[in-house]
């Protein structure tokens, strides 16, 4: 079979998308899009990359912080938030035996949140509007660097991304919720308490206190408490980052109607907590809680028994709920009218818990693997364990900088951006990702189409891992030697490190082409195309055919 016909048809005759229900025709949507929005900021990354080693004849600074600031909106909203939200989207409903609330809205979902993420990109490449994505304020609304148009088309992508947010966040409460048809309707009592792990926590007191059990099976399962959990800040980050959006569409209505109000009515050091509190949500909070949850899940489908320390596990994800809304000052270390008892309280103290959290979601994933030996070295196992890696090298960096006189020295270098952010996203948060895409593809796919290269996948393992490492090595090494972020070289200061850094974010790069290729070329064009058609399954049906590997986890 020649490249152009495996490509067309896929690998044994490719995908029946007609065999696929609704719910997994919508979930593979959000996957789809949110790998061309990866590829879309791996290539964006590859541009910052070489201009940092040689800047780029064509590449003006304007163009240059431009892609600095759309960067992380479509690797994080436009790739991450699409790819965690289809994977929920569909695991909700399969785990609760119960159809999704609403195709419409899970659909309306993906929809806005692309046309949201595609606005912001092209505020940057039009318009080159670059206030970063901090929004600093006053930059936002600094009419003399930036344009009207341009802010404008930035605010209303944001607010589409937060809609589509807010409309995922309706669509997974509505199904823990209600009760389809024919089912008996569960009190919502136990159902909040199991959401919160309120049971969990109770459990362990009625442990120690001899008696028994508060409740021996609770009604939502550990993954699901994940889910509920940190989708409770992703709804306190939309709303922070809406009500962001909504003032800096107010500045750009004073700037047009020349109302005469000045940048200096809002309050800068308030605006930076209140934004930092809301935008943490997504790293301390909703990343942390979803990635524990995906590891326990994951854990159990692997290895197909019970979680180790489960009431232990479900306690410790109410308390990062409540370490999540309190750390958001580690942000503000540099910052000198921050107030010091934040500082300390907010950004060291309390920070440190995330060890102890993110350290207990560890120990328990890694334990139930160990527990269920001899484990097969699986794609979805592979790519877990990097995961496992990943988060374990960042979240100490990050630690590390959450102290007053390392942050001095380390928190606007190199050092943040590569050893920690681009190594959590890239390695513990992307490998996770994609250990549920391998594990999940037979359950959405029906079990059609056989992965066209076992060989092709393990190169994408080690590219991507070994790249994605290499990368925030030599980021994080140039950061100790005083290279700074948000900044353009012309001097090729810092050469010794961004040579090496281009060559691992190639790696990432590469991989990223190698399994978009061996997925297309497993389920062909014609399948892929066929996904984004309307089913004609009923939209009550989940999966059209059981699968038993799920319904063990």
């Amino acid at each position: 079979m020649g490249i152009k016909e495996l490509l067309i048809n896929g690998h044994q005759g490719g995908l029946d998308h007609t065999g696929l229900s609704p719910l997994q025709k919508v979930t593979l949507r959000f996957v789809v899009i949110g790998l061309i929005f990866y590829g879309v900021a791996a290539i964006e990354g590859m541009i910052m990359r070489g201009h940092e080693i040689t800047p780029l004849p064509l590449m003006t600074d304007e163009h240059f912080f431009a892609i600095m600031t759309a960067h992380p909106i479509v690797g994080i909203f436009g790739s991450t938030y699409l790819l965690v939200f289809g994977a929920f989207t569909f695991l909700v409903p399969y785990l609760m035996k119960k159809p999704l609330f609403s195709i419409k809205l899970a659909n309306f979902t993906w929809g806005i949140m692309t046309a949201g993420t595609v606005l912001v990109w092209l505020s940057g490449f039009i318009f080159h509007y670059a206030p970063l994505y901090t929004i600093y304020w006053p930059l936002p609304v600094d009419f003399q660097q930036f344009s009207v148009a341009g802010a404008t088309m930035f605010v209303i992508g944001i607010a589409f991304i937060m809609i589509g947010t807010l409309g995922f966040i309706f669509n997974t409460y509505a199904t823990v919720f209600y009760t389809p048809k024919g089912q008996k309707k569960q009190p919502i009592k136990p159902l909040l308490m199991s959401a919160f792990g309120i049971d969990g926590f109770l459990n362990i007191v009625n442990k120690i206190r001899g008696k028994e059990p508060y409740v021996k099976e609770p009604p939502l399962s550990l993954p699901l408490v994940a889910i509920f959990r940190g989708t409770v800040d992703t709804f306190l980050d939309a709303l922070v980052i809406l009500v962001a959006g909504i003032l800096i569409l107010f500045f750009i209505g004073n700037q047009v109607f020349q109302w005469g109000l000045h940048y200096h009515a809002v309050d800068a050091l308030l605006y930076k907590n209140i934004f930092w509190w809301g935008l943490d949500l997504i790293a301390d909070g909703l990343v942390l809680i979803y990635v524990a949850g995906t590891w326990y899940l994951l854990a159990m489908l692997i290895t197909g028994r019970n979680l180790f320390m489960q009431n232990i596990a479900r306690a410790a994800l109410l308390l990062e709920l409540i370490v999540s809304w309190a750390v958001w000052s580690h942000h503000l270390l540099s910052d000198q009218p921050q107030p010091e008892i934040m500082k300390l309280a907010s950004g060291e103290m309390i920070t440190a818990f995330e060890l102890i959290t993110q350290g207990l979601a560890f120990f328990i994933t890694l334990t139930t693997l160990w527990l269920a030996r001899p484990l097969k070295m699986t794609n979805e196992l592979k790519f877990l364990l990097g995961g496992l890696l990943g988060f374990a090298l960042a979240v100490p960096a990050g630690i590390i900088q959450a102290d007053l006189g390392m942050n001095r020295l380390l928190h606007n270098t190199q050092w943040v951006a590569g050893a920690h952010f681009h190594v959590a996203i890239l390695v513990g948060l992307t490998m996770t990702l994609y250990s549920a895409i391998y594990i999940l593809f037979p359950i959405l796919t029906n079990k059609s189409v056989k992965l066209y290269s076992q060989r092709l996948a393990n190169w994408h393992f080690w590219l991507h891992l070994i790249g994605g490492i290499g990368m925030g090595a030599f980021m994080g090494m140039a950061g100790i030697d005083g290279m700074l972020r948000r900044h353009v070289y012309t001097e090729g200061e810092f050469m010794l490190y961004m040579i090496p850094a281009g060559i691992f974010g190639a790696m990432l790069l590469l991989a990223w082409f190698i399994f978009m290729f061996n997925i297309i070329a497993t389920i062909g064009l014609k399948g892929l195309i066929g996904i984004f058609k309307p089913s004609k399954i009923d939209k009550e049906v989940v999966v059209p055919e059981p699968a038993t590997a799920m319904q063990k986890g």
